[in-house]
């Protein structure tokens, strides 16, 4: 029984930075909502339904995340944004959580209660026994234009594939943005950021634009642990994250991902060599349209 929600992260930037009253009020709307769902939801089996009902669990969880950094000018794989998601995770859990004792003093607290390991922790009530996940976001982050979970932009310029064998083109509104307001939204630019995905191989691109839209394939594999880290030190349930790295990426690379994952305590974790599969569903542009193009992420 997944009761899950996301909040879009890209949504919550002021002038000042995050906007942490409005998320502070997206987040108990959101986990009085999803307390509700398990109430009105309509269960296949009964034995779903005692289930769901016994612990009340609900994952409140983000998407938008690599957008969130976009607009703050902070590139993904700096010190700044893993500290950021930190203190962001942390937020979100705890107002999370104190918004769940609420509701267990108002509504009641989950039928299993006395059994868990909340008395003991000092709880005197709590409506949900779990209360954050970080889901892949992968279909309603495209309904919502926001980026996928806490995962970077893969690429500035991505083909993707459907089940139907249709092929769609998508390419990163922030980007273009940046570059038009630099005064680089010349066709002929947003051409090559199209066809190879990625601005890193651009000189004409200044560097402080290159350097805040570096793609997942351009950055560390071990930055990509550490932005799970990050998180799931303040989750309740598991995150959901992918490291994705370059199609010649050798076998101590994937041990190398394993190891630290296991060194921070990660409940799970995701590799994937780009191309390993035919038929991916996220592609770059330049292998079907341009494959003269000078610098590519792969």
């Amino acid at each position: 029984s997944c009761v899950l929600g996301s909040l879009n992260l890209g949504l919550f930037v002021s002038q000042a930075g995050v906007d942490w009253e409005r998320l502070r009020g997206a987040i108990e709307d959101a986990v009085v909502f999803l307390d509700n769902v398990i109430d009105a939801t309509a269960y296949p089996f009964s034995e779903i339904e005692a289930a769901s009902r016994r612990t009340r669990k609900i994952g409140l969880g983000v998407m938008g995340l690599a957008d969130l950094f976009a607009r703050l000018v902070l590139p993904y794989d700096s010190e700044d944004a893993l500290q950021l998601a930190d203190r962001l995770a942390s937020f979100i859990s705890r107002e999370a959580r104190s918004v769940s004792v609420a509701l267990g003093q108002r509504r009641g607290s989950f039928p299993a209660f006395a059994q868990s390991v909340f008395p003991a922790r000092g709880f005197s009530a709590l409506r949900n026994a779990t209360a954050t996940c970080v889901a892949p976001t992968g279909t309603i982050s495209l309904l919502a234009n926001a980026s996928s979970g806490i995962e970077p932009y893969f690429a500035l310029a991505v083909v993707r594939r459907v089940l139907d064998g249709r092929q769609f083109v998508e390419i990163n509104d922030l980007v273009r943005e940046a570059l038009e307001a630099a005064g680089l939204g010349k066709a002929a630019l947003l051409e090559q950021v199209r066809a190879c995905g990625s601005v890193s191989g651009l000189p004409e691109v200044p560097e402080k634009i290159r350097r805040r839209f570096r793609t997942a394939l351009e950055i560390d594999p071990r930055v990509h642990v550490r932005m799970q880290a990050a998180f799931q030190g303040h989750v309740d349930a598991a995150v959901s994250k992918t490291v994705n790295l370059r199609h010649d990426a050798p076998v101590e690379a994937v041990r190398a991902v394993f190891l630290l994952a296991r060194q921070l305590h990660l409940k799970g974790i995701t590799v994937y060599r780009y191309g390993s599969r035919p038929g991916q569903v996220l592609s770059l542009v330049h292998e079907a349209a341009r494959p003269d193009c000078r610098e590519c992420a792969v």
